[in-house]
């Protein structure tokens, strides 16, 4: 007997606004228990400026989470938090590695609440912290956004949180149709499933011309060297100044360093839902398909392979996290459309959802290479005119790549704010896309190799070396365990 499909409301799931909740996030709580936190966050822009944060915080009361009643109250807490540890961490000259209890008790227990990791995940800089400007329009409108809480005050983050929060809320309406999907191919009507299939590749497509508004008011240098060093977390975070991770100081001097990835869209709950509903299959970064690894249970998903993704769903809300393992046990669509691979209907509107979602990563990879590959090399030739003071007077994730320009015994790699590496993994995930394509033609197009070498080219300049690929998409590493689909 077949598992039931999900039912959306069961997981807290919008059918409107999907993974975003479905109750606006709070601008405030309203406890005025908890205005010590509210009062620093509302500052926190100046309070990083004058450098006082860290003394703000260590005077801070360790308040009690029992105010908290309703989840919106849970979430904005957790973000409130949230930012408050990330701008305690790395709002110094240096990072600290120790993050005061005032923070780490109630953040601890906040999380366990939202089963979700106490750091600032995907859900804490987006999902839960956002405003509409007009009550009467949609928030899949970012000219009707604005955010609740940045680090730096500037338009550049609050834009580049939008724009991820416009995706999720258009993307919303994906989930209550690719599950009536799921429902149609259970008994046959194939009308239906293609129907379904040619919403979900025109969706697919708004959602990559969303993406590319990145590029509107997210300026590269302000993302690369004032926002991202926010973002990072704690993990592969040595050369960041971070070797060992975080002590979450909890009062009985026993505590352990802790090691969390920073936040990434890889903790979109949207993106996932879209592999397991098309079948797409990911692997260890660096592996190639294996014929013989078919999912072997007719009706479900393929089983995820790729440790990182399965990591990244740590990050994610625990309902969230519960309805992308549901769906992959009744995922079924791939399998139906293969069965009916004579039905040209069908084929082209299922082989056109993947090559929207192809095209998705790809202009991904396009902002990865301008927002952060670019922007490491002109930091590094910028560094030569510094002084050594000056370069080391900070450190962050933005610095450690300039740390690395003379290191010739070994290629350092390049990281995201989850400290993963950033291109390869990228590259693979896309081109995974295309691989379950049913007709011939779609595959062979969808997986042509595009790149180029720059040989010849004046303008895209000298090739360099990297292990093999070259440009703006080289490779920078193919360690299974510092890869990354949706690193910005």
């Amino acid at each position: 007997m077949l598992p039931p499909v999900p039912v959306l409301s069961d997981y807290g799931i919008s059918p409107e606004y999907g993974f975003l909740p479905a109750e606006l996030p709070l601008e405030r709580l309203p406890d005025p228990y908890y205005n010590k936190w509210e009062a620093i966050v509302a500052n926190l822009q100046g309070l990083v400026l004058s450098k006082r944060l860290r003394g703000v915080i260590e005077r801070l009361p360790i308040l009690s989470t029992a105010g908290l009643e309703h989840d919106s109250e849970w979430r904005r807490a957790y973000s409130l938090l949230c930012f408050m540890a990330h701008g305690y961490i790395w709002a110094g000259d240096i990072p600290s590695e120790r993050l005061p209890a005032a923070i780490t008790i109630p953040l601890i227990h906040v999380s366990t609440y939202l089963e979700v990791l106490p750091v600032a995940t995907y859900a804490a800089v987006c999902l839960w912290n956002f405003k509409p400007l007009f009550a009467d329009e949609h928030v899949d409108n970012l000219e009707n956004l604005a955010t609740l809480t940045t680090f730096t005050g500037s338009i550049d983050e609050s834009w580049f949180y939008l724009v991820s929060v416009a995706i999720e809320a258009r993307g919303g309406p994906i989930l209550p149709l690719m599950l009536t999907a799921i429902e149609a191919a259970r008994v046959n009507d194939s009308r239906t499933v293609a129907a379904c299939l040619r919403a979900f590749a025109e969706r697919l497509d708004d959602l990559g011309t969303l993406l590319q508004r990145m590029h509107e008011s997210c300026d590269p240098q302000v993302f690369y060297n004032r926002i991202r060093p926010f973002l990072a977390g704690s993990k592969n975070m040595a050369e960041a100044g971070l070797p060992n991770g975080v002590i979450y100081e909890d009062g009985t001097g026993k505590e352990k360093y802790r090691q969390y990835s920073g936040g990434s869209n890889a903790q979109s709950s949207l993106i996932q839902f879209f592999d397991i509903i098309l079948g797409i299959e990911h692997r260890p970064t660096g592996e190639k398909k294996d014929p013989a690894s078919e999912s072997e249970k007719e009706g479900t998903g393929p089983p995820l392979k790729h440790n990182f993704l399965l990591e990244m769903r740590k990050y994610m809300p625990g309902p969230h996290r519960r309805f992308l393992e549901d769906v992959t046990k009744v995922a079924n669509l791939r399998d139906y459309v293969e069965a009916h691979s004579n039905n040209r209907e069908l084929t082209v509107a299922y082989d056109a959802c993947l090559a929207m979602l192809r095209a998705f990563r790809d202009k991904h990879i396009n902002i990865v290479s301008r927002y952060i590959i670019i922007k490491s090399r002109e930091s590094r030739s910028l560094s030569r005119s510094k002084s050594p003071v000056a370069e080391r007077r900070k450190m962050d994730i933005a610095t450690a790549s300039r740390q690395d320009k003379n290191d010739s015994s070994n290629k350092k790699k390049l990281k995201g704010t989850g400290g993963t590496a950033l291109i390869p993994f990228l590259k693979q995930a896309r081109d995974e896309t295309g691989e379950p394509a049913i007709d011939s033609w779609a595959r062979r197009v969808m997986n042509r190799d595009f790149s180029t070498r720059g040989q010849g080219d004046f303008f895209l300049g000298k090739e360099e070396a990297t292990d093999g690929e070259c440009g703006l998409a080289g490779t920078w590493s193919i360690d299974e365990n510092v890869g990354g689909i949706c690193h910005y």
